[in-house]
């Protein structure tokens, strides 16, 4: 069996599938739901006409579904995610190709917690088609069947509850953060923050968690701190390049000092504990967004975007009645200013006990 597995490329380990195949999924997600609503907003604000109308219809009378631009991109959510899985997953092209059925199904049949039913569809389905993949002389069929099959099965089977039992966590930590705002500010800010630098993605635990309203600015005000704090502490070391590759990129390019140096960790950890709160008792920051924005920070700026995407879908909704200038000054002050001034003081402290020497943040 050994021998098998490894001739077939299955590992199973956490890292295969905890981070590389969440990491993967959450590629999938921005590449399609998170682009296809930036390209909404975008066309909704500037009066692009192109990007508003209607390019397709599916259906015809009152159960025809119209999509804009934006919204075919973002109704490729599961595919998109499946196939990103697969492809971390190291799968032919057959299973690849495949996968495309099962992430639709699985995403469409998970409901709000969709993400998370394709991360555990897509690697089952995805791992059994490796397995069959060129074992028959009919290889065209049996792999894309075997592989459709189970994943349209275990859809059917598993992804209603996985959805549902996601959706009921996300709901009780958004409920726990509206009651205790002051400490679910910092839990979440903590939590999401840290595992935005860690090589996992919180962007995916976000969006499988369905994480909005006030626990979703928490978790942008942690992501934040992450990677403008890292950015702007160790500016003495990297200069702007690191400032552009960390504060518009990702923290996770200091996670092998951290490794080196755990306490480099200290001042962006403190940093998202503290800003976490302001977020939710102060300026009452939420994420009404895609989902998936929670966790992606200043990373291409997409956390302040589905900040504004929020604002805007409540004021159309009636449930805002409009963007105020407290608004925008939370905003900047949660995602960019506070991160940057808290972060880079908590950073000279820390140097100046020892805690973090000359050249530890170094890239």
């Amino acid at each position: 069996m050994k021998e098998f597995l490894r001739r077939k490329n299955i590992v199973i380990s956490a890292k295969r599938y905890g981070i590389d195949a969440l990491g993967a999924m959450a590629q999938g997600l921005f590449c399609s739901l998170l682009i296809g609503t930036i390209i909404d907003t975008v066309g909704t604000q500037f009066g692009i006409e192109f990007l508003t109308r209607t390019v397709a219809t599916l259906g015809s009378g009152e159960h025809s579904i119209s999509y804009t631009v934006g919204g075919l991109a973002s109704a490729m959510s599961g595919p998109a995610m499946a196939i990103a899985i697969g492809y971390a997953l190291q799968a032919p092209p057959l299973v690849l190709f495949s996968l495309a059925t099962v992430g639709f199904a699985s995403n469409t049949l998970g409901g709000a917690g969709g993400p998370l039913a394709v991360l555990f569809v897509a690697i089952l389905a995805a791992e059994l088609g490796k397995a069959v993949s060129k074992e028959t002389p009919i290889d065209i069929l049996v792999t894309p069947l075997v592989t459709i099959g189970v994943g349209i099965a275990l859809s059917a089977w598993w992804a209603p509850a996985i959805g549902a039992a996601a959706d009921s966590v996300g709901q009780l930590i958004m409920w726990a953060t509206e009651l205790q705002p002051f400490l679910m500010g910092v839990v979440v800010s903590v939590v999401v923050g840290v595992a935005l630098t860690l090589p996992i993605s919180s962007a995916a635990i976000c969006a499988a968690l369905g994480l909005t309203g006030l626990a979703g600015g928490a978790a942008v005000a942690g992501c934040c701190a992450q990677m403008v704090g890292f950015a702007v502490m160790s500016f003495r070391e990297n200069r702007w390049g690191g400032l552009v590759s960390q504060g518009i990129g990702t923290s996770m390019l200091q996670m092998g000092n951290i490794v080196r140096n755990p306490r480099i960790w200290i001042p962006a950890t403190v940093t998202s504990a503290i800003t976490g709160p302001i977020a939710t008792c102060i300026f009452r920051l939420e994420m009404n967004g895609a989902p998936v924005s929670s966790g992606m920070g200043t990373c291409g700026f997409v956390g302040p975007i589905g900040v504004y995407t929020g604002w805007v879908n409540d004021v159309a909704a009636g449930t805002k009645a409009a963007i105020t200038a407290v608004d925008w000054a939370g905003l900047v002050l949660i995602c960019f200013v506070l991160p940057a001034v808290i972060c880079w003081a908590l950073g000279l402290v820390c140097r100046r006990i020892g805690w973090i020497r000359e050249g530890d943040l170094k890239l």
